[in-house]
């Protein structure tokens, strides 16, 4: 396993480009962000209320039953 950003890289920069790859995950809905979380409750897309994390029911929630959806289809929806 290889160790958090900010543990290898602590500086303002590491912990910004950890921020945006949370939050693209989010947007375009890839990986645990594409299923609610059961336990904050939030819907698929959005950030879990926990800081730069995850939420282990959420990540649980998405390997059960992972959705394959490309980044093509996601871009030609929203052109529509």
């Amino acid at each position: 396993m290889t160790p958090p950003l900010t543990a290898v890289i602590p500086s303002p920069a590491a912990d910004a480009a950890h921020d945006a790859a949370h939050t693209t995950a989010a947007r375009f809905r890839q990986g645990s962000y594409s299923v609610l979380c059961p336990e904050c409750h939030v819907p698929a897309g959005v950030l879990c209320l926990a800081q730069r994390n995850v939420h282990t029911a959420r990540r649980n929630a998405y390997l059960q039953n992972p959705k394959t959806t490309g980044l093509v289809p996601l871009l030609v929806a929203r052109a529509r």
